[in-house]
């Protein structure tokens, strides 16, 4: 029989290697000689969680976590996991149990900030960041994760002392970089150019391409506030094709999967089969078109609670549809979910918000590209509100290709390319008026441009559609207090105004390709 300490040895040698399938193999053989020993089930939950073995990670980090429950490291693992398996509320329940037991680890309080952050959870991710500062300040990417939920929180000036900080100790980390050019506004006597030229220099023969991408990204930012247009698009260009590399984007993919969407609802529905709940308002729409915008409008309202970006509707349909293929929206997937059970869908949707809606009568879940899933939420949820955003085609597709969408983000991949977001900008529009056929009068298409230019009559409008009463504070959504954690956390900050219209316009030349593709297939520019 093999000796239970000489197995637990090997186990904490292959741990501390990081030799996840050997560490794996060995906890097999000493779990059931040594049950109830709490450090092996947490080793080998680590080693099923690197090797995203997610169900045997939560069962052994859980028994880990009953075994010794004061352990904070344990808890916290636990929650990480259960953020990973995408159990978002179960995640944050965990992680105020770590939280409980007065962590002393500034990592381990970095972990559960990441933790509250990927639930929506910004005061207590701030909080968690800030004991981890304090602890160790001279960690850069502590530094970085406190910035990152002050921006946030809206505390722009401190998050830049956070930014500043972070680089100091670490002058070539790129998102900080990228963070902070996109934190203001930059100004001829008041920007970053020279240091970010400066840094991308240093990188030019450095094995580090996220730090390169994340620099000429910043740079691309900044020479956009300071009208430098032509070189702005050149260092799109660059930042977003090194993005690319490596993804195997597929237009034919998503070409595919829009057939699939609109081939699932041929008519409208015909009777009302779904949960009846009332409380969700979907805002979607084509990203960087304005929803993050209307969240706060319609987020003013005291009936009203944002939930964020929730993956939610998409990971219930996903596990109710029964496919297992990787990605969580695809053909496959959508084809599956034909059989679903349309009440059933409802009820594990709304029951997975909790506990980030039932804080208010109502709650916005705004994932923009919950407009693949505008039949299916027709049909779960019959009394939610489905609201629209829609922008002129150039300046929606020119912004998607500015933004530097996060690598393990799906829905994205199509922004790496100028043509190919404009591609997926006509899949989008041939979508929505399906929609509009389909779903008659389900959803509310709202322009960007007429909500800028008459603010009071649109956001009355996006009330009345959400049976809301009218307020007041609606008309003053730059002083709505609740944490922003999107791309346009530091602009809907402020009150209405048009500079984001026509911006198109500014590249001149650089965007003929995208205009003719666009007009070619019928998209109308004027």
């Amino acid at each position: 029989m093999a000796d239970p300490a000489e197995l637990y040895a090997q186990l904490i040698a292959a741990f501390e290697q990081r030799a996840w399938p050997q560490a794996s193999a060995l906890a097999r053989q000493l779990l059931p000689l040594a049950p109830r020993h709490a450090g092996a089930h947490y080793m080998a939950g680590i080693a099923s969680m690197e090797l995203r073995q997610m169900e045997p990670a939560l069962a052994l980090l859980q028994r880990a976590c009953a075994l010794e429950p004061g352990h904070a490291g344990f808890v916290t693992q636990w929650a990480k996991a259960l953020v990973l398996s995408r159990r978002g509320a179960d995640a944050k329940m965990v992680a105020d149990q770590a939280m409980s037991l007065s962590p002393s680890d500034p990592a381990l309080l970095d972990t559960l900030g990441v933790i509250y952050t990927q639930v929506g959870d910004h005061a207590s991710a701030a909080n968690a960041f800030r004991q981890a500062t304090t602890l160790a300040p001279q960690q850069a990417l502590f530094r970085f994760n406190f910035a990152t939920s002050l921006v946030a929180a809206g505390d722009v000036d401190a998050a830049e002392v956070e930014l500043e900080a972070c680089l100091a100790l670490a002058p070539r980390h790129g998102l900080a970089h990228l963070t902070l050019a996109k934190l203001r506004r930059q100004r001829p006597d008041s920007n970053h150019v020279q240091r970010l030229q400066a840094r991308l220099d240093e990188l030019a023969d450095d094995g580090d391409p996220d730090a390169r991408i994340c620099l000429t990204m910043a740079l691309a930012k900044e020479c956009d506030d300071l009208g430098d247009y032509d070189k702005a698009f050149d260092y799109l260009a660059s930042g977003k094709a090194a993005a690319a590399r490596g993804r195997h984007y597929s237009i034919e993919r998503d070409q595919a999967l829009f057939a699939a969407i609109m081939s699932s609802f041929p008519q409208p529905p015909t009777v009302a089969q779904g949960c009846l709940s009332d409380e969700p308002i979907f805002i979607v729409g084509m990203p960087r078109s304005g929803t993050t915008l209307v969240e706060r409008i319609i987020s003013s309202h005291p009936d009203v609670h944002s939930a964020g970006e929730l993956l939610n509707f998409a990971i219930s349909l996903k596990q109710l549809s029964g496919c297992r293929t990787a990605a969580l929206v695809d053909e496959a997937t959508i084809l599956a979910a034909r059989q679903v059970d349309w009440r059933q869908l409802g009820e594990a949707y709304l029951n997975s918000t909790r506990p980030a809606s039932g804080r208010a009568p109502r709650f916005i879940d705004k994932l923009p590209h919950n407009f693949l899933y505008a039949g299916h939420i027709a049909h779960a949820l019959p009394n939610a509100k489905i609201i629209c955003m829609r922008r002129h085609p150039m300046d929606t597709c020119l912004g998607n290709f500015r933004q530097l969408f996060g690598a393990n983000m799906p829905f994205f991949d199509y922004s790496h390319d100028l043509l190919d977001t404009g591609r997926y900008y006509v899949l989008f529009d041939r979508l929505m008026a399906h929609w509009r056929s389909v779903l008659p009068g389900r959803v509310l298409e709202m322009e960007y441009e007429t909500l800028v230019e008459s603010q009071e009559a649109s956001s009355r409008a996006l009330l009345a559609f959400c049976g809301l009463s009218w307020h007041d504070d609606c008309l003053r959504f730059e002083q709505n207090p609740s944490a922003v954690a999107t791309a346009s956390a530091t602009q809907v900050r402020a009150p209405m105004h048009r500079d984001a219209i026509a911006r198109w316009k500014n590249y001149g030349s650089r965007l003929n390709s995208l205009h003719d593709l666009l007009t070619a297939t019928g998209i109308q520019l004027t």
